[in-house]
């Protein structure tokens, strides 16, 4: 038979991961956040020029397939959409930078709404 690690040990070690992957998903979503406001800045200013033109919507659901097609359906139409709204509600990017330690994404979906 194996000896097993003493409790404390094995509480600690827990503890040291769980506080690792809070972290890791933290750092990851922050990330992720900051992304999707870039991109969706890049787009409204150069393909949608500020504007919601007819060509620009046309480019928008072509420039989602690729995406798709390279990274998933996270980068769909309606998704980049959320995108471009998010970085319209949320124009100054070191507001989005001091928000995104307190919030998440999804918060930053509920929010464009209001």
């Amino acid at each position: 038979m194996s000896p097993v690690a003493s409790p404390p040990l094995q509480d600690d070690l827990r503890r040291m991961i769980e506080e690792t992957r809070q972290g890791v998903a933290v750092t990851v979503n922050a990330a992720l956040t900051m992304l999707y406001w870039r991109i969706g800045k890049r787009i409204n200013k150069e393909i949608l020029k500020g504007e919601r033109a007819g060509y620009g919507q046309q480019i928008l659901a072509a420039l989602s397939q690729e995406l798709v097609r390279d990274y998933g359906v996270g980068f769909g139409e309606k998704n980049l959409r959320r995108m471009i709204q998010f970085a319209g509600v949320f124009s100054d990017e070191q507001i989005v930078v001091s928000l995104i330690r307190e919030l998440s994404w999804t918060h930053f979906i509920a929010l464009i709404p209001l």
